[in-house]
């Protein structure tokens, strides 16, 4: 049983709902503020799992986190879908209009701009962590600025919500990564899911090639996500998830593409999360 989990932000962050959630209410937080502080405390041991953002349905991918878990050979154990709600809160007994700037993650920004073109005495401010902003704006007693967070976080640090759902587009999900040091103990007949990694020679038909494969071995395709290869410009790896049926046809593709690819990981086999 997971004792303590390393998540992006404060208390109150959409991490830590994650937490709650995927671990249950229980298991304490480590809160860092940033990726690799996430990753460090759970390289340097003071946590069991960590939990990564690694796609947004409104901004897409974010792709440094597809770097970190590769290059400390992380390895995947689990996933969340969470709805993502931002509410814009301030301190008790003021409204909008006495709102001067909106301080909060770039991220939640961006999803939420549309909703400030009608308030341009506004100014978007970015900053760390969205639960980050609310914790200050709570201890520091600051007046006339707001932040952008969940509604967890507006409870916990006694903030007003002065709008709620602020979002352009209210279906918005995130996606997040469950990732420990060691491989799952899922059993094989449970895994249902694998995250991939894999590089090619640079030649034409290469990619769809393994993409082949992976359809006639009775593999469904989620998730396809290049990323530069520093050292040689212009040449991609390729981080691709996959569900499937049966263990078994998902070990025929790993026989094939260790073949065909010139390096071949599994960052994870796990269960899916979105059946």
């Amino acid at each position: 049983m997971i004792k303590i989990v390393a998540i992006q932000g404060v208390k109150g962050s959409f991490h830590h709902i994650v937490s709650q959630d995927y671990f249950g209410e229980q298991t304490a937080v480590n809160e860092c503020l940033s990726f690799d502080e996430t990753v460090e405390a759970l390289l340097s041991g003071k946590t069991e799992a960590a939990i990564m953002a690694l796609e947004n349905s409104i901004a897409g991918s974010i792709i440094p986190n597809y770097a970190l878990i590769d290059a400390n050979n992380l390895h995947i154990v689990g996933e969340h879908y969470l709805d993502i709600q931002h509410n814009l809160m301030a301190l008790p007994n003021q409204t909008i209009q006495d709102v001067k700037e909106v301080y909060s993650h770039p991220m939640a920004l961006l999803q939420c701009k549309v909703f400030f073109k009608n308030y341009p005495h506004i100014k978007l401010v970015e900053d760390k962590d969205t639960a980050e902003v609310a914790q200050r704006i709570s201890q520091g007693k600051i007046k006339g600025i707001a932040a952008i967070a969940s509604s967890l976080a507006a409870s916990i640090f006694k903030l007003d919500i002065l709008a709620e759902s602020i979002q352009t587009i209210k279906h918005n999900e995130t996606r997040f990564a469950i990732v420990r040091q060691n491989n799952s103990e899922i059993p094989k007949t449970e895994i249902n899911k694998a995250s991939i990694k894999f590089e090619l020679d640079h030649k034409r038909g290469s990619l769809a090639a393994i993409l082949n494969v992976m359809s006639d071995c009775k593999l469904n395709l989620t998730k396809i996500q290049s990323l530069p290869k520093i050292e040689t410009p212009w040449l991609y790896a390729f981080f691709v998830d996959v569900t499937f049926d049966s263990y078994k046809d998902f070990e025929k593709v790993k026989t094939i593409i260790e073949i065909m690819a010139t390096h071949f990981k599994v960052l994870g086999e796990y269960k899916n999360a979105k059946l």
